[in-house]
C-alpha cells in the first residue's frame, strides 16, 4: 500500500500528468470560491433573518438556544471562505475527480501495467453522477458532525475518518468500474472494506494538507488504480464481458 502511494505521488508531477494536474487544480479553485462564498452568504442569512424565522417556528422558549446558535453561526460566517475551503474540499475533489478519472487512470495503466488490458472509460454521465452522490453524502455527514467540531475536539477525528471512508470508497469504485460492472465493483469494495478504508486514510491525510489538497483527485485516482490492480491479482483478462458491452 505504501508503495502504491509513493508511485501515485511520484507520477503526479510527471510530464504526461501535468496538464491534468493544472486543469484539476484550476477547477477545484473555482469551485472552492463559488461554494465558500455561497456558504458565507447562507450563514450570514441565518445569523440575521434565519434566526428570527427559526424562533418564530420553534417558539419563544428556544430564544436563548437560538441566540447561542446565531452567535456561533455569525463567527462561522466571518470565516466563510476559509471554513468552506477546509470542510468542503473533500466534496469538491469528488466532483473534480469525476471529470478526470479516466485521463488519470489511462496514464497510470499505460506506464505501470503496459502488458495488461487497459480499462474502459466510464460513461461521462455515470462518472458525474458518482461524483455528485459522493459530494452530497460528504456534505451531509459533515453537517451532522459539525456540532461535535464546535463543542468537542472529537469532531475533527470524525471528519478525518469520514473522509477516509467516503473518498476511499469513491475512488476505488471509480477505478474498479473501468474493468467491472458497477455492482461487481461495489461488491469488490465491500469484500475488501478494511483494506480500502486503510487506503482511504492516505487520501484523507493528503486532502487535509492546505494547498497540496488541490491535487487530491490526481493522487487519489492514481493510488486507487494501483490498489485495484493489486486486489484483483494476476488476471490478464480483467475486463468482464458485462463491462465490455457498456
Amino acid at each position: 500500500m505504501l508503495d502504491a502511494a509513493v508511485k501515485a505521488l511520484s507520477q503526479m508531477i510527471s510530464p504526461p500528468m501535468r496538464s491534468i494536474l493544472w486543469r484539476s487544480i484550476g477547477l477545484a479553485l473555482v469551485l472552492i470560491i463559488v461554494l465558500a462564498i455561497g456558504l458565507q452568504r447562507l450563514l450570514s442569512w441565518f445569523a440575521t433573518s434565519g434566526a428570527v424565522w427559526l424562533e418564530e417556528l420553534l417558539g419563544p422558549g428556544w430564544h436563548s438556544s437560538i441566540d447561542i446558535l446565531s452567535w456561533i453561526v455569525s463567527i462561522a460566517a466571518g470565516l466563510g471562505v476559509v471554513f468552506g475551503g477546509i470542510f468542503l474540499m473533500p466534496a469538491i475533489t469528488s466532483l473534480v475527480a469525476s471529470l478526470f478519472v479516466d485521463d488519470v487512470a489511462d496514464i497510470v495503466e499505460r506506464e505501470h501495467y503496459p502488458a495488461e488490458q487497459p480499462g474502459v472509460a466510464l460513461p461521462f454521465s455515470q462518472a458525474i453522477l458518482e461524483g455528485i452522490k459522493t459530494a452530497l453524502l460528504t456534505i451531509l455527514i459533515y453537517l451532522a458532525a459539525l456540532p461535535l467540531v464546535l463543542f468537542a475536539g472529537a469532531g475533527f477525528l470524525i471528519f478525518f475518518l469520514a473522509t477516509a471512508w467516503l473518498l476511499g470508497r469513491e475512488y476505488f469504485e471509480l477505478a474498479a468500474m473501468r474493468f467491472r460492472p458497477p455492482e461487481e465493483a461495489k461488491a469488490m469494495r465491500r469484500d475488501n472494506a478494511a483494506t480500502i478504508f486503510t487506503a482511504g486514510l492516505f487520501i484523507a491525510a493528503f486532502v487535509s494538507i492546505p494547498i497540496v489538497n488541490l491535487a487530491t483527485p490526481i493522487f487519489a485516482m492514481a493510488f486507487m488504480v494501483h490498489m485495484h490492480k493489486r486486489l484483483s491479482g494476476p488476471r490478464p483478462e480483467l475486463i468482464a464481458p458485462a463491462r465490455q458491452m457498456r
